[in-house]
């Protein structure tokens, strides 16, 4: 019986992947990058750690990842992201009903700490979570499956109990990975492979409906 669902952040409770795709490109056409834009998309789902040594290696190590870092915080903190403004319709109103349900709910996400804590208060949404975890403290970070682990140890549930609700292929090969069943948000706007999901869906609502759907399956036996 599944008992918890276990949310990726961006991408998925809010659509903040083109904000920071649009940023980050910005960021990489001004140190002199010419290349496609398919290949900075490649740094979607991953840590910040991960992201710059992708970067640093589509600059063909021209510019060092301290000064990638550098200004990409700085480029963030002069243009920041209104997470209210960006949260997917029906985010607030689906994690509540799932809480009200008896769902525990996990928000796992690559971002650092900080960055997830603020997104999830200023969507309104943090009080609905169980567990909340960061890419950034964990020593193997998604497409690993370490996350998603440890996020069901915490809620004392086995993996066969647990959705996961992702849209990047890094993401969707950690849920997987950790042996769990995997729903993804359809988007085809960054070329991400979402072949290995078990379903895709339009919203997050749909994927309660599937999520219920089996719920009663399983109740009723």
């Amino acid at each position: 019986m599944i008992q918890a669902v276990l949310f990726d952040m961006d991408g998925i409770l809010c659509d903040s992947e083109l904000f920071y795709m649009e940023g980050t490109l910005a960021q990489m056409r001004g140190f002199g990058y010419t290349g496609p834009e398919e290949k900075v998309w490649s740094v979607i789902g991953t840590t910040m750690d991960v992201t710059y040594q992708i970067l640093y290696e589509l600059l063909d190590g021209k510019i060092p990842v301290s000064q990638l870092k550098e200004t990409n915080e700085r480029y963030f903190e002069e243009h920041p992201c209104n997470y209210r403004e960006i949260r997917f319709e029906g985010v607030k109103e689906v994690l509540s009903d799932l809480k009200n349900r008896g769902f525990l709910l996990a928000c796992c996400s690559s971002s650092p700490l900080k960055t997830v804590r603020q997104a999830l208060q200023e969507m309104e949404i943090e009080e609905y979570f169980d567990y909340i975890q960061s890419g950034e403290e964990i020593e193997n970070p998604k497409p690993a499956p370490d996350i998603y682990r440890m996020a069901a140890e915490e809620l004392h549930v086995s993996a066969e109990e647990c959705i996961v609700y992702e849209d990047s292929e890094v993401g969707i090969r950690s849920g997987k990975s950790a042996g769990m069943y995997v729903i993804a948000r359809e988007d085809s706007r960054f070329k991400q492979d979402q072949s290995g999901a078990d379903v895709l869906v339009q919203d997050i609502r749909e994927m309660e409906k599937i999520l219920l759907k089996e719920y009663e399956y399983e109740t009723s036996n």
